[in-house]
């Protein structure tokens, strides 16, 4: 009556297996994963939702991505075992659902498949810019980096090191040695000045 259980009682058809048997059914898959606490999930989840925006372009879907990844965590469908750093490893998750959402939007033809039938394959199209809009395009950069850099000194380094530099949150903040409210505070001032 007072036996313990770690999971449910296995069918009667295997009901003969050795306790052995039952007791390796318990154990982790992988004896190296551990636990990921949501505190852990939380701290990188405005990296994961920003790397999933500059991919899709759509910032509603990237965070149901990433939302999806943590679901994955927490239900324990992805084990951490602990063989790289989190981040990385949530990123390597988030790449995976990225490249699942786009197979099943765009399907998986092959460009070959069309031609057993003898008709025309689908026909890629890679548009080049026309030689003024690349024009306009570098003068438009230019008359940007130029604003950017007319800004006061505090906005400036955060421009150049947040956005021009790609630097994450984390690394901005320890080497201007702001905190991160601060940051996306000189940020918004920052976009402001630019715009206006």
């Amino acid at each position: 009556m007072g036996s313990a259980q770690c999971g449910p009682r296995p069918p009667p058809h295997i009901a003969n297996m050795t306790s052995a048997c039952h007791l390796a059914a318990c154990l982790p898959l992988n004896p190296m994963a551990r636990p990921v606490s949501w505190a852990e999930l939380a701290a990188h989840r405005g990296y994961l939702v920003q790397f999933a925006r500059r991919r899709l372009l759509d910032p509603a879907l990237a965070e149901d991505l990433v939302h999806d990844v943590f679901e994955a965590v927490v239900s324990g469908r992805a084990e951490f075992g602990g063989r790289s750093a989190l981040r990385t490893w949530l990123v390597g998750i988030l790449k995976h659902k990225i490249v699942d959402l786009v197979r099943q939007r765009v399907g998986h033809d092959s460009l070959d498949s069309h031609d057993d039938d003898g008709e025309q394959g689908p026909v890629l199209v890679c548009p080049q810019p026309r030689p003024d809009e690349v024009a306009e395009q570098r003068q438009h950069l230019g008359r940007t980096l130029q604003r950017i850099a007319q800004l006061p000194e505090t906005l400036r380094r955060v421009v150049e090191l947040r956005l021009l530099h790609d630097d994450s949150t984390e690394e901005v903040c320890r080497s201007l040695a702001i905190s991160e409210q601060n940051l996306f505070v000189r940020l918004h001032r920052a976009r402001r000045l630019l715009a206006s």
